[in-house]
């Protein structure tokens, strides 16, 4: 388990380490179409032509390039599985279920601030 970082005291500088974290962050957050394809595996789409009906104007190449980022960022994982019709299918990782509940919980944030209904 990671240690907590104090808070308390002001660094000089981001340390490498921390702007590395949050470039692989904005890599996947930052892109329009990762949070839509988090958002619909968790839903229970897993199949690539599934989820390119899913969301709405994501091309086949986008999306190949999104779920193999996910995939080498561990919040994914990639099954094939073998049969007649051979077939590819994705799910959340543990940490892909933990980003997309916080990708959820923004979304609603959002619509909640567009309504005007702050709790």
């Amino acid at each position: 388990m990671k240690p907590k970082r104090d808070t308390t005291k002001k660094p000089g500088h981001l340390p490498l380490s921390e702007r590395t974290a949050y470039r692989r962050l904005e890599d996947v957050v930052g892109c329009k179409w990762s949070a839509a394809v988090l958002a619909a595996i968790g839903r229970g789409v897993t199949r690539p032509g599934q989820l390119e009906r899913f969301i709405p104007g994501i091309s086949t190449k986008v999306l190949n390039e999104r779920l193999r980022k996910l995939v080498d960022y561990r919040l994914i994982t990639r099954t094939e599985i073998a049969g007649k019709v051979p077939r590819t299918e994705y799910a959340l990782t543990a940490t892909g279920v933990k980003l997309n509940a916080i990708i959820e919980s923004i979304r609603d944030l959002d619509e909640e601030h567009d309504a005007g209904t702050e709790p």
